[in-house]
């Protein structure tokens, strides 16, 4: 506990003070936990800067903040390529996912999918979600939140972990959605603010950008690794990432309730653009710390250890008494904010998905009370997948992609394929799903024993995981679209809404939604050029 002083302890307690604050003021204000509407989509009456807020802060977790400064302090800041072409995602997720979840009137991904395909369509969705969330997102965060709290407050691994876990859950059980999306509010701010005083001491500390650039040297400042690159090909970061981004940004329950609570689409999009924006900064300041950990260990001014420690590294020997307060502070919001959004969004799938399915006469006080049960045992296998991470890859934020890369492309075919061409039905998602599970789960069992493997069988679990997103993509969507050619075609009344061949025959009852503006969206679409604007100019910047 000698890293922190008084004024720090004081600094992180206000913090706690303050979320907690703000998750009692929400709560009171709002009648958050009446119906399931008001408790898992907050009302549906959410405005864009919350969205694109929470869109930013839930997605940071801990394991970004540690995984990503760990890995720009192994290799550079090639691993910040995911939270660039996130920004692309996201403008895709606002304009071209977005009026079709909307108008369909669903609170998930697995209902919407159930909409466009079958109940077999959503089960596997639902399924496969919560237990995606127990092996990357709980698990991962908490893994790296033990890591700050043994390396930056002297606190035993498991009881800050636990006592965080804990802490976020009692504000996620009783405030609903909406108390997560206003708390992500507050924290992206604690968050951002923590990370740019990291960044600038460190910066400082070895002279300037100029002198970072050239202890480091070019490699670490080149976005667009060779294809034989083990980590970053720029084959698989073209090519594969954003298989893994449109899972994840525009089809993961995760992220799209956020766009579901929208207002109207116009909310939802702009959020989804604000969001964007935000998406530019963690190369700047999560990967870039990293990099000033890798320099300062060179010039002898720090002594780094293993690479995932840099952060806290540089928190610990930079940083006064008062700032490491605030860091702190902000590695707590990232874990916080992450694990409250987990936890949400995996309560409303175990409600709405299979609660409500298996219970379709239960009221509506009887779906908010299931939500609010639903996190315990989630925290418990969460901590139980711990001790895994490690066996899969030694940096955590690749670990976190890697297994993505494992289930997230037969998914995102069916999203794409389904909305962009009518003709798909359900036996070829079907098909499609279960062939991708199938192996999804031979290459991460592969790639676990790889060690003991030969042969074909070790060339196939040491491809790298970007290119095998891309090659299980294509091959899900061959599947796809050839079963569904063997077979009848959906009808078209099934597909009303759902499809851009069907967008303006949805008969879904949708009062709620505030109508679109022309003028609103003319600007939309200047903002979203100037997200792009901002992708290509880091793009050339950190070519080498």
């Amino acid at each position: 506990m000698g890293l922190l002083g008084t004024l720090d302890w004081v600094l992180i307690v206000l913090y706690f003070c303050g979320i907690f604050g703000v998750a009692i003021w929400v709560t009171r204000r709002e009648a958050t936990r009446e119906t399931s509407a008001g408790y898992f989509l907050a009302g549906r009456n959410v405005g864009w800067f919350v969205i694109g807020a929470s869109l930013f802060a839930s997605n940071i977790g801990s394991e970004h903040l540690v995984g990503l400064a760990g890995t720009g302090a192994a290799s550079g800041v090639a691993v910040g390529q995911f939270e660039i072409l996130a920004s692309l995602i996201l403008l895709l997720l606002g304009w071209v996912f977005v009026p079709f979840y909307l108008k369909s009137g669903v609170f998930t991904m697995p209902e919407f999918l159930e909409r466009r395909y079958s109940p077999a369509a959503r089960w596997y969705l639902a399924i496969l979600s919560i237990v995606g969330y127990v092996l990357t997102k709980i698990s991962a965060t908490i893994a790296a939140g033990g890591i700050v709290f043994e390396s930056l407050m002297g606190i035993n691994f498991w009881t800050g972990a636990l006592v965080v876990v804990v802490a976020t859950g009692v504000y996620t059980v009783f405030g609903g959605l909406r108390a997560v999306l206003y708390t992500d509010m507050v924290q992206m701010f604690v968050l951002v603010g923590g990370s740019l005083l990291v960044t600038f001491y460190g910066l400082s500390a070895l002279g300037g950008w100029g002198e970072l650039r050239a202890t480091a040297g070019p490699a670490f400042f080149d976005m667009w690794k060779p294809m034989s690159d083990p980590d970053f090909p720029w084959t698989g970061i073209l090519f594969g990432a954003p298989i893994l981004g449109v899972w994840y940004w525009c089809t993961d329950q995760f992220i799209v309730q956020r766009v579901l609570s929208a207002a109207g689409e116009d909310q939802a999009r702009r959020g989804t653009i604000f969001g964007g924006l935000l998406k530019v900064l963690p190369l700047f300041i999560f990967v870039i710390p990293g990099v000033i950990a890798y320099a300062l260990s060179q010039t002898g001014q720090i002594q780094l250890d293993e690479t995932d420690a840099a952060l806290p590294t540089l928190v610990g020997v930079l940083l006064p008494v008062g700032l490491r307060g605030i860091v702190v502070a902000g590695l707590l919001a990232a874990l916080m904010s992450s694990l409250s959004s987990v936890f949400n969004s995996c309560s409303t799938l175990i409600t709405w998905d299979i609660y409500r399915k298996m219970r379709p006469e239960a009221s509506e006080k009887q779906l908010v009370r299931v939500g609010q049960i639903a996190t315990g045992g989630l925290v418990i296998l969460g901590l139980a997948w711990i001790p895994m991470i490690k066996l899969v890859s030694g940096q955590l934020y690749v670990y976190i992609q890697s297994v993505q890369g494992y289930i997230s492309p037969p998914i995102a075919a069916v999203f794409l394929v389904g909305i962009a061409w009518q003709r798909v039905n359900s036996r070829g998602a079907i098909a499609a799903l279960i062939s991708g599970f199938v192996l999804g789960l031979s290459r991460l069992v592969a790639e676990i024993n790889k060690d003991s493997l030969s042969g074909a069988l070790h060339t196939f679990a040491d491809i790298n995981f970007l290119h095998f997103a891309i090659l299980l993509f294509v091959v899900c969507t061959l599947i796809l679209v050839v079963v569904s050619l063997a077979t009848p075609a959906p009808s078209r009344e099934q597909l009303a809404g759902l499809t851009f061949a069907t967008a303006d025959e949805t008969s879904a009852a949708t009062p709620h939604l505030e109508p679109s503006d022309p003028a609103w969206r003319r600007r939309d679409l200047w903002l979203s050029v100037g997200v792009i604007a901002c992708v290509a100019m880091v793009w050339m910047y950190f070519t080498g």
